[in-house]
């Protein structure tokens, strides 16, 4: 065979190859927002498993051994099989060919192209094999660049927006926080009335594109209120949202360290949250979080501040055994599924808001419950009782999971894939967590690679029997074959299976 026609087929190889592999890679930009963590994501994978470690030495390997002999070349495309385990269509996070990620796939397609031509040219596959090896950093750099680009291209969405619910004369209710975002919007939007009077963000839509896409397609004559859910990835992101959605009252739910692996610091998130504060009427703040309370005490002179908590009495609005009261006065009983803290939050902005002491009341009761946190479920044959937590992922939740399972007769399961973008705090919360499943379940359940070691270890020092399992359904499974009549599961966090 010709030196020529090896390369052509080479070349052809590492086309095919990008093909394949960018789609995997594309996928996780998208579920991840287009955040520049695919070449994170990329070294989870490859270290996730002795056969991914070994296809990833194979890739590096062809990458070097190609400036040498182009037959080594062959080893790099060969090594895009992997990793296995992380799908090209994708299970549970689907991938969704959107106008952007078209965009981003096309310009990733046109560059890796212009690349492989490069080195066919140039008889040099060395260029194209490292392109290939690298093509999560490319992707994630083509993403960034192009971030800007993006953001103008949605302005005229964004406009459309802000004109709408300014023509409309709503009120906005702006929520933030490290966790209880989503059952704190579902609370205020029940306690102020619900549709068609109030509107609330569906999903998580809780980004700039989100909050456009939410107002634009489902704002309807006649809305007096728009309750925003409002997430950020960094400083500023925020900002910019209350600077185009200005909020009449701004809340505050909760910190923690979600997310602490893209922050850096507490302090961070501290201050990206609190960015929703500026140009608010009233603010809303969790006091039973130190940070928040000495916000309240920095803003008490700037805007009316709310206080509310869970735990303590020295707040506005207080939630425990006394049910939910208002500087002292009882307004009433939640339900018992309800989280205090959210529940604390809602019932401030709502007083916020206008609505009365007696609406409250009236409203408490039927507080709706919230989807897939601490949700009570019965399994399909009636038989053994479900709390579904999957959409939980911060430690004081799962902690607070865990505790509807203690005094709970029958045997007891924890199904779980542990927490995650944690930082440096990952490790120990996971085997802090693990730990104390062992104590209080019969059966932990760890599903996934991403927190294995971690929660094994933890979970090693409990009573408990620790079973891994690489997918969710072989959990379900087993919990299936092995509960009955009085036994109960927690299912606490869900990964999607862009997660190893």
């Amino acid at each position: 065979m010709s030196a020529d026609l090896e390369l052509s087929l080479l070349m052809i190889g590492v086309a095919v190859a990008t093909g394949v592999a960018g789609i995997r890679w594309l996928r996780i930009s998208q579920r991840e927002h287009y955040e520049p963590v695919v070449t994170l994501f990329a070294i989870r994978w490859w270290r996730s498993s002795l056969l991914n470690a070994a296809l990833a030495l194979l890739g590096l390997a062809g990458a070097i051994g190609v400036w040498f002999d182009q037959w080594y070349g062959w080893a790099a495309v060969l090594s895009q099989v992997g990793p296995v385990g992380l799908g090209v269509r994708g299970r549970t996070s689907k991938l969704a060919w959107t106008p952007r990620l078209i965009r981003l796939a096309s310009v990733v397609g046109v560059a890796m192209a212009a690349l492989i031509a490069y080195s066919w040219r140039l008889a040099a596959p060395g260029r194209a094999v490292i392109g290939l090896i690298l093509l999560p950093a490319i992707v994630d750099l083509i993403a960034w660049v192009m971030g800007p680009i993006e953001r103008v291209l949605g302005r005229k969405w964004v406009t459309a927006a802000r004109k709408k619910v300014a023509a409309s004369g709503a009120q906005v209710v702006a929520i933030t926080g490290s966790y209880g975002k989503t059952s704190t919007k579902a609370y205020i939007a029940h306690l102020l009335g619900g549709a068609p009077k109030v509107l609330a963000s569906p999903a998580s839509f809780n980004n700039r594109m989100g909050l456009a896409r939410a107002i634009n397609e489902n704002f309807a004559d006649g809305t007096k209120v728009f309750v925003a859910e409002m997430g950020t990835y960094g400083p500023g992101e925020i900002a910019d949202l209350v600077e185009w959605l200005p909020p009449k009252v701004s809340v505050i739910t909760a910190i923690g360290p979600v997310h602490l692996e893209r922050f850096g610091s507490e302090e961070r998130i501290v201050r990206a949250k609190r960015e929703i504060v500026d140009g608010a009427e009233a603010v809303v703040l969790n006091v039973d979080y130190p940070a928040l309370a000495a916000i309240a005490t920095e803003e008490a002179s700037r805007r009316r501040v709310i206080t509310c908590s869970s735990g303590g009495t020295n707040a506005d609005v207080t939630v425990g055994e006394a049910g939910v009261q208002f500087q002292g006065r009882p307004l009433g009983r939640p339900p018992e599924s309800a989280l205090a803290g959210n529940v604390a939050c809602a019932v401030a902005a709502a007083l916020a808001m206008g609505a009365t002491h007696g609406e409250i009341s009236h409203r408490l009761p039927g507080l709706p419950v919230s989807a897939h946190r601490r949700a009570p479920l019965k399994s399909p044959d009636g038989g053994f009782s479900i709390i579904d937590d999957t959409y939980n992922a911060n430690p004081a939740g799962a902690a607070a999971a865990l505790a509807m399972l203690e005094g709970v007769a029958g045997k007891k399961v924890v199904v779980t894939p542990g927490m995650v973008e944690l930082g440096s705090r990952q490790r120990e919360e996971n085997r802090a967590f693990a730990a104390r499943a062992a104590q209080t379940a019969d059966q932990v359940i760890i599903v996934g690679r991403t927190n294995r070691r971690a929660l094994a270890a933890g979970a090693a020092g409990g009573g408990a029997s620790a079973l891994k399992v690489g997918r969710r359904q072989e959990a379900v499974d087993w919990v299936k074959s092995h509960l009955g009549p009085g036994d109960i599961v927690l299912y606490e966090n869900d990964l999607p299976d862009h997660y190893p």
